[in-house]
């Protein structure tokens, strides 16, 4: 069973998505079904390696300060566009220098930069370890670095290394 469907719930969650946006008809069931077999046969060949989470029972915390953070952000990149040219904006990257090693913990928070609202992921030097953001709104590029560092970081740093 594992050779022809080695991540059965991928498998079911991708058919399931399926269904959802196309019509209910026994030939999207059959297309959906052969498109997740074959994502999941793709998927074994990527052979990624399983994450181990040390601390689980902090991912609750994590994922309430980040719905909390990307509410606040869409409220400020709201009022950004709603006073228009009022006052003057810079935008501009940061490099952040992680101690995060993870590559779960770093896709995670990757995730978590990209879905906010004003923020977005450019590029991580596996070298250096750094970590380079835009962000919409620059004012202080020292309280972005604490903010990565402090906020997301340190817990991801505790569930997954």
């Amino acid at each position: 069973m594992s050779r022809v469907l080695p991540y059965p719930v991928l498998a079911a969650a991708l058919l399931l998505m399926w269904m959802l946006l196309t019509s209910f008809s026994p030939g999207q069931f059959l297309l959906g079904g052969v498109i997740a077999v074959a994502a999941s046969r793709a998927m074994a060949a990527l052979q990624p390696s399983k994450p181990r989470l040390r601390r689980w029972q902090l991912i609750p915390r994590l994922a309430g300060i980040v719905m909390l953070d990307i509410l606040r952000s869409n409220v400020a990149v709201a009022g950004i566009i709603l006073q228009g040219g009022r006052r003057e904006r810079a935008s501009g990257f940061v490099t952040i220098p992680l101690d995060l090693r993870d590559r779960t913990g770093l896709a995670v928070l990757a995730c978590i930069v990209t879905s906010t609202p004003g923020t977005a992921w450019v590029e991580h030097a596996h070298d250096s370890n750094a970590l380079l953001i835009h962000v919409l709104d620059l004012e202080d590029e020292e309280q972005w670095i604490a903010l990565i560092k402090n906020r997301y970081e340190a817990l991801l740093m505790e569930i997954f290394e």
